[in-house]
């Protein structure tokens, strides 16, 4: 079975420690809840994702090298 997180045009995902969550958070002046959504079983999730988790996505961009965003892990 091929592991689709591995893939090299799938973006580098990774769940967001408290911590750093909470400077996101505070950065843009949003709620947890106000983050587009991610449902658990996208396979591009890491492995210990889990509902309620927020990931960080790290793209690549045209315009900026590299773009930044956030998601909620939904069921």
């Amino acid at each position: 079975m091929v592991d689709v997180s591995q893939h090299e045009l799938v973006p580098e995902h990774t769940v967001l420690e408290d911590e750093v969550l909470d400077e996101v958070l505070d950065e843009y002046d949003i709620d947890r809840t106000d983050l587009p959504k991610i449902k658990r079983n996208d396979p591009a999730l890491p492995d210990e994702a889990e509902i309620g988790d927020v990931i960080k996505i790290v793209r690549d961009s045209r315009t900026t090298d590299q773009a930044v965003i956030y998601r909620l892990v939904v069921e």
